[in-house]
């Protein structure tokens, strides 16, 4: 028992000590609280990496009770796995919001910078009005780095509510003209989001945003450029200067040219505050960002005169030099700048040579650039571009040579003269073995005939004989059409078009169908023509005798003898002409019906169809005048555009220029207004920046220390104009003047005393006084009038 009352007396005792321990535990931590234990960083960028939703969601429990923490870095990725999954639980991201609200406060002007991004960037519509007053607060802040994010969070807000407007268009207001340059940047792009028709909020910042454009940020020029163009077309009006020819006297000063009277030539001029904007563009010129110097070609393209198109030549050209991928972008925009303005990359012309390494595309964009130039070019440079076109014709791949080839004709089409050379390097391709290679040649061939074709009739007949070594059906078809295209150019006897329908109907079924819908089109035009010579030869009004020419003594008894009795003259009939020869043993009008025999059993529908309209056409030999308008019509010759004429419209810089307009992007939101006429226009004053403040906070409304100098200096030069009553202009003192002036005044204190005793004689001394003042007064200006030479 006593064992026992022991062990339950120890327990008491082990009781009452572990209770006193946990009290004095409770006390001890509630004086001392623990801070909550944060998530460690390598655990926040698990639940960042995870690609399952449901450990995403259980996360942002655990990450928004580290919203508070002091390490930066996990602060960092608590806002951004608020930023990506705060609109699937907007529950749950709004406990922070307090947290982030006093983030705007902290020291660091990173992290209120990060709260305002984070808070703008919770999409959640509840907030929107705590958002407004965190932008109006990073709008006053004394960082540029927090003014900054309230720029940018401005559109964001919009999206949030768009009942703001209001009140964000006044911050707006503000940062626009504020002082440092990366936020006005941002100010802009905020605008072009939120507001691009308000250009009246532009106008006192114009000037301002044009001086600090070379100091932004690629963003930032990028953004201010789009807008300036705008702002320019709207408000800047376009005017245009008629110069008049200065008159020529001839030796004598009485003699007069005879052009004194011409018209002078147009010009544009340029408004001042636009000859600003592209002056401050230049500099951008220099830059190592690709988007700005197109952004800028495109500014001097659509608000500049050829003189600054100019200047923007050269960087273009540079961004050849830059990887594949940036020099296919450029190259876009340099084909749209050449269609413009070709001249002026002639002397660029060996910076667009081909390289082993090139792909195809920028090949093609290259050889397109060379075509342009060429009809601009000196002979040298044209002699080059041909010379490297013909080494490309033999190139191992054949888009390379097709594409060459399509750029010979061009050239050709150009310029007439070289013509006969390009000529004859097309009829080297024809005998090719790429099919597609000489159906090509074969097609720029033809519209060079078609453009002068009487002087091609030996090219016609070279054609024709490589039938028989042409086995690729286009080719086939292509030479066909020529032979029937051109078959009335020589007379009938050294025409070839009959021959070759001999030759080719031989072999008609064998042939492809396209070859076979030109052979019946080529039958349909020589049956055509044997026609219209048959009808000629009928109108004449002394159709040729048809005797026989083997008995000559016929004509001797055609004609009547003088001597014959009159019974011998009735008796004997008078002569009278043999009749035409039938029409249908002629072998032209054989073949077009055996032509229309063998169409009769083909099998393509498109065939039969057409042999049947010819035959209609062609059913009434008397009757030839619709065959002819619709089969033997003059055709123009053909224009070969460049590949790129489609896109010429289209603004530099914009996807759909790389992509085309068959993605349906159109003009990419990129085209500029009209522009504005004079009587529109705003007042010049408009943009004047007297009153205007810069700068966030208070660092805005102060002035500069510089500033305060200047208004300084200038108080002090009124007031020395006020003493010197106009008589002299006020010269800018120097130092010896400054130095000068402090030893009058101590001489002036130091008399003071003396004139005190002496006053008994007060008149005299004030007389001799004020005559000692003007002496020293002319001696004074005197002395400035030499220091100011």
């Amino acid at each position: 028992m006593e064992s026992i009352s022991r062990i339950s007396s120890m327990l008491e005792t082990a009781r009452e000590l572990t209770l006193e321990a946990a009290q004095s535990a409770g006390a001890a931590r509630s004086l001392n609280p623990r801070p909550p234990r944060d998530l460690p960083f390598l655990q926040v960028k698990k639940l960042l990496d995870s690609r399952n939703d449901r450990d995403i969601l259980e996360g942002l429990r655990k990450v928004i009770s580290n919203v508070a923490s002091p390490n930066i870095e996990v602060k960092k990725m608590v806002y951004i796995y608020l930023l990506h999954y705060a609109e699937s639980e907007p529950d749950l991201a709004l406990l922070s919001i307090n947290t982030i609200q006093k983030s705007l406060t902290d020291q660091n002007p990173q992290v209120r910078a990060m709260a305002l991004r984070v808070m703008s960037g919770i999409r959640v519509p509840v907030i929107s009005q705590i958002v407004s007053l965190a932008i109006k607060r990073g709008c006053a802040d004394m960082s540029p780095h927090v003014r900054k994010a309230a720029a940018l969070a401005i559109p964001k807000c919009y999206r949030l509510d768009p009942s703001t407007m209001p009140q964000l268009l006044d911050y707006l207001q503000t940062l626009l003209g504020d002082k440092q340059y990366f936020v006005a940047g941002s100010a802009v792009t905020a605008y072009l989001e939120l507001c691009p028709d308000r250009v009246d909020l532009i106008h006192k910042h114009y000037r301002s945003l044009v001086r600090k454009l070379v100091d932004m940020d690629e963003w930032g020029q990028l953004a201010t450029l789009r807008l300036m163009s705008i702002y320019a077309r709207t408000c800047l009006p376009r005017r245009t200067k008629k110069l008049q020819r200065s008159r020529t006297r001839g030796f004598y000063e009485d003699e007069a040219s005879g052009d004194e009277g011409s018209p002078g030539e147009e010009v544009q001029v340029l408004d001042p505050d636009l000859i600003l904007f592209l002056k401050a563009c230049k500099p951008l010129l220099q830059g190592r960002n690709s988007a700005v110097i197109v952004s800028v070609a495109r500014c001097f393209l659509d608000l500049g005169t050829p003189e600054y198109i100019d200047t923007a030549i050269g960087p273009l050209v540079a961004l050849l030099r830059s990887p594949q991928d940036i020099q296919q972008v450029a190259l876009y925009n340099i084909v749209d700048v050449c269609l413009a303005c070709p001249k002026q990359f002639i002397r660029y012309a060996n910076h667009f040579h081909v390289h082993a390494s090139d792909p195809f595309d920028i090949a093609r964009l290259k050889f397109e650039v060379w075509t342009l130039i060429y009809p601009h070019c000196q002979p040298h440079i044209r002699d080059m571009i041909l010379s490297e076109f013909e080494h490309f014709t033999r190139s191992p791949d054949p888009e390379i040579v097709r594409e060459s080839v399509r750029a010979i004709g061009r050239c050709a089409q150009s310029d007439s003269k070289a013509s006969t050379r390009c000529l004859w390097l097309l009829l080297n391709q024809v005998s090719s073995q790429d099919g597609k290679l000489a159906a090509e040649s074969l097609t720029v061939i033809r519209h060079l005939i078609q453009q002068d074709p009487h002087a091609h009739n030996k090219t016609v007949i070279k054609l024709a004989k490589n039938l028989d070594t042409t086995p690729y059906p286009d080719a086939r078809a292509t030479i066909i059409w020529l032979v029937g295209e051109f078959a009335a150019m020589g007379d009938s006897e050294n025409n070839i078009a009959p021959d070759v329908l001999r030759i080719l109907t031989k072999n008609f079924a064998s042939e492809s169908e396209a070859a076979k819908l030109q052979i019946v089109l080529l039958a349909a035009r020589v049956y055509l023509h044997y026609l219209n010579r048959s009808r000629e030869q009928n109108r004449d009004p002394q159709p040729p005798s048809y005797h026989s020419a083997d008995n000559n003594d016929s004509n001797l008894e055609s004609e009547p003898n003088p001597f014959a009795t009159s019974e011998e003259l009735q008796r004997k009939p008078s002569p009278q002409p043999l009749p035409p020869p039938d029409i249908e043993d002629h072998p032209i009008p054989k073949l077009w019906r055996h032509i229309l025999l063998l169409t009769h059993y083909d099998t393509s529908y498109d065939l039969r169809d057409r042999t049947r309209t010819y035959r209609a056409l062609l059913l009434s030999p008397s009757s030839t005048d619709l065959a002819s308008l619709l089969l033997l019509a003059p055709k123009p010759a053909p224009h070969i555009p460049s590949p790129s004429e489609a896109r010429k419209d289209l603004p530099l810089g914009s996807a759909s220029l790389v992509l085309g307009t068959q993605v349906g992007l159109g003009k990419g939101g990129l085209e500029l207004p009209d522009w504005v006429s004079e009587h529109e226009a705003p007042d010049p004053s408009v943009r004047d920046e007297k009153g205007v403040g810069g700068g966030g906070g208070g660092a805005g409304s102060e002035r500069a220390a510089g500033e305060a100098l200047d208004q300084a200096l200038k108080v002090e030069r009124e007031r020395m104009g006020m003493k010197g009553k106009g008589k002299e202009k006020v010269v800018e003192k120097s130092l010896e003047d400054w130095l000068g002036a402090e030893e009058n005044e101590e001489s002036e204190t130091d008399g003071e005393g003396e004139e005190e005793e002496e006053a008994s004689s007060e008149y005299e001394e004030v007389t001799d006084s004020e005559e000692d003042e003007d002496e020293d007064g002319e001696e004074e200006v005197e002395r400035k009038g030499l220091v100011g030479r």
